[in-house]
């Protein structure tokens, strides 16, 4: 149960803190689950009032969340509607097109802003609130448009964790164009958008959930940023792990949406050798507008008996999976956050990633095992390189799996991740407003 407004524990105030998370849905997966996870760990550190869309109210219901006393939820479905049907109409399918979505719905966001600031106004102006803290959207590419209304009323405004917009590597244009990701292409656009100065200087912590990204922040608000990857681990529902031995063939595991930038059929070029020799079988976990012609693959090549499709899985059932598992192969060359690769490691599941985006950010040499590349053939002789390692030294990813386990259950759990943020907040109320050194450096 959400800690209810303005208690106290052992004598000292919690801090008072209005958490914006317009996507935020425990039933849900990828951003809205983010949003909820973060929202729902905050709670526990600090006297926290979420507001969050309408669609999400039913999901807070069902948690045992109280309305009007835990969390509020906007309705500005009159915007959000038709400039969804928008979206759908011009991104080219299910699946494709996410660039042109955010583009589009960026504008809803501001009626949310707005009808938060109508909702909230006074009660902020009377400082009911300590902070304000901007958990979703997390593209760096929406704005807020009260970020300096708040700085005027001198109210902390903290936003993140943002992330998003990672360059298509120029030897994957073909999949870009699959993904019709048109849009990627002059994405830099957004810091022309309204409000995208007065976002960074008004807020008191940029909170960036990539390398990334916080490279991405102009140099006038890079001394407000604080890097902390965006995904956590839920350390209940990941409470297992994997078995300390190998089994005698190799169990490797893909988990994700079929699509091309995630690169399941890479992985599988990169394994073929190994699944003919019958030495490693292949798990792939999660469904998409690929999966036919994957299987297709799968046929042409003879694999049918080494590689398994388990279609779409439950979140629950992740871990069921992974821990019968010897590795995460994720050759994603586009991945934002790459939470999979948080929930792998979290179980002792070794991740073999390509050395692009999220994943490179999320494991190191002691963890892991990243993968350079320039181009399709390059990465798959890696992955293909890395593979052939673990089969001969079984015994390596026994000890990487063990070290991964070890750094997410000490800095990327929730509750990890909402000490981390209290830390800042502390920070950014305390008079000199220097910025805590995190578990995550560069």
């Amino acid at each position: 149960m959400p800690i209810t407004h303005g208690k106290a524990v052992g004598g000292m105030r919690k801090l008072r803190v209005l958490v914006l998370a317009e996507s935020a849905n425990p039933e849900w997966t990828s951003v809205p689950l983010v949003g909820w996870n973060l929202a729902n760990a905050l709670s526990k550190v600090a006297n926290v009032h979420v507001v969050t869309q309408i669609r999400n109210r039913d999901a807070f219901l069902r948690k045992g969340w109280i309305e009007g006393q835990d969390f509020t939820a906007i309705d500005n479905e009159k915007v959000v509607a038709p400039l969804h049907r928008i979206a759908t109409r011009i991104r080219g399918g299910d699946n494709q097109g996410w660039t042109t979505v955010m583009a589009v719905m960026a504008f809803a966001y501001y009626s949310f802003e707005w009808q938060v600031w109508r909702r909230f106004r006074q009660q902020l102006i009377a400082h009911d609130f300590d902070l304000v803290h901007r958990v979703t959207p997390v593209s760096p590419t929406i704005q807020s448009l009260i970020a300096s209304r708040l700085a005027r009323i001198g109210v902390p405004f903290v936003v993140g964790p943002l992330n998003g917009g990672v360059p298509w590597p120029k030897g994957f244009r073909h999949r870009q164009h699959a993904e019709r990701e048109f849009l990627s292409n002059i994405r830099r656009l957004y810091q022309l958008m309204p409000a995208y100065r007065s976002m960074r200087r008004s807020s008191s912590a940029i909170i960036c959930g990539s390398t990334f990204t916080q490279d991405e922040i102009p140099d006038w608000a890079r001394q407000k940023s604080v890097f902390i990857p965006e995904n956590g681990v839920d350390g209940e529902l990941f409470c297992l792990s994997r078995s300390s031995s190998t089994s005698s063939v190799l169990q490797g595991a893909f988990v994700g949406r079929l699509v091309p930038y995630k690169g399941a059929d890479l992985l599988i070029r990169a394994a073929e050798p190994f699944l003919k020799d019958g030495v490693l079988k292949l798990h792939i976990i999660g469904d998409g507008p690929q999966g036919e012609a994957l299987r297709q693959m799968v046929n042409s090549l003879g694999l049918e008996q080494s590689v398994l499709f388990h279609g779409w899985v439950p979140h629950s059932k992740i871990q069921e999976r992974l821990i019968a598992c010897d590795f995460l192969g994720f050759p994603s060359i586009r991945e934002f956050g790459g939470g999979v690769v948080v929930e792998a490691m979290a179980v002792g599941v070794t991740p073999i990633v390509a050395d692009y985006g999220g994943p490179a950010d999320l494991v190191n040499d002691e963890t892991g095992i990243r993968v350079p590349f320039g181009d399709e053939e390059s990465l798959v002789r890696g992955f293909r390189s890395a593979i052939a390692n673990a089969i001969q030294n079984p015994q390596l990813l026994n000890r990487l799996g063990s070290a991964a386990r070890a750094r997410v259950l000490r800095t990327l759990t929730w509750e990890a991740k909402a000490q981390q943020m209290l830390r800042i907040y502390h920070s950014v109320m305390s008079s000199d407003g220097d910025l805590p050194a995190l578990g995550f450096p560069r």
